[in-house]
Formats: structure tokens, C-alpha cells, sequence
């Protein structure tokens, strides 16, 4: 999975180089200039909105069959999500697995919960990529 990952990566950086200007920048620096995140924090944004999807019912898909919120009163959102234990490596891959971790993190007092337009406009000020490195990779 992962070298699926760095491969497709590897396009829009081999692209983003090939811009007049940006071929001597890191690609960091390019993504900033160009005003772009990577593919994996895209990926990311993109799960965290169907996962409101299914969390909130705008989706024709059974929520129970993806996720199980959490009931106990903890701090943070109240939209918090169980997340199941695995013993197989592949099934943290899975969608309904490795969105928990980045969705129970969700910073309360900047996502908005109220209707799917202001949770997508306050996930994009979140910074989605210190997630990639160990809950959603």
C-alpha cells in the first residue's frame, strides 16, 4: 500500500518540477508555491468528508457496517468514533479503520459539525499532515 502511495506521489512531484520556475525548489516548497497538498493529505481531507457522510446519514450506505460512535463523555467533539482492534495488518488500511484516529482528533474548537460545508471549510485549516506519519499511513 504504501509503495502505491509513494508511486503516485512521485507524479506530481516529477510534474510540479517540471514547472517553469520550481524545478530547483523541494517539492514542499513547490506544493506551497502552487498553493497544492500531497496526494496522502488530499486522500485524507477527502476521507474525513465521507466520513461525515456516513457519521451524519447524507450517504445510502448502513453507518453501522463503517462505524460505532463512542459514547463515553470524553473531551473533545462529540461526534467521537469507537475504533475496533485488528489483529491483521492489512485491515488498518481499511477506510473505516484509518479515518478514527484523524477524525477523534479533530480539534473541537475549530471544526464545525453543523452542516458539511462548514466542516469542510474548517477541516481545510487544519494541518492534515502531521497525521500522515504514524495513524494514517
Amino acid at each position: 500500500m504504501h509503495q502505491d502511495i509513494t508511486a503516485v506521489e512521485q507524479v506530481q512531484r516529477r510534474f510540479t518540477k517540471r514547472l517553469h520556475g520550481l524545478r530547483d525548489l523541494p517539492y514542499t516548497e513547490r506544493l506551497t508555491l502552487l498553493n497544492l497538498h500531497s496526494l496522502e493529505v488530499r486522500r485524507l481531507y477527502f476521507d474525513l468528508i465521507m466520513c461525515y457522510r456516513i457519521v451524519f446519514g447524507l450517504v445510502r450506505v448502513n453507518k453501522d457496517d463503517f462505524f460505532q460512535l463512542n459514547n463515553a463523555s470524553t473531551r473533545g467533539h462529540p461526534y467521537k468514533l469507537y475504533k475496533s482492534f485488528s489483529h491483521c495488518r492489512a485491515r488498518t488500511s481499511f477506510f473505516s479503520i484509518r479515518v478514527v484516529n484523524v477524525w477523534n482528533d479533530l480539534p473541537a474548537d475549530i471544526v464545525d459539525f453543523r452542516s458539511l460545508q462548514s466542516f469542510k471549510r474548517t477541516i481545510s485549516t487544519v494541518d492534515l499532515s502531521k497525521y500522515l506519519s504514524d495513524t494514517y499511513s
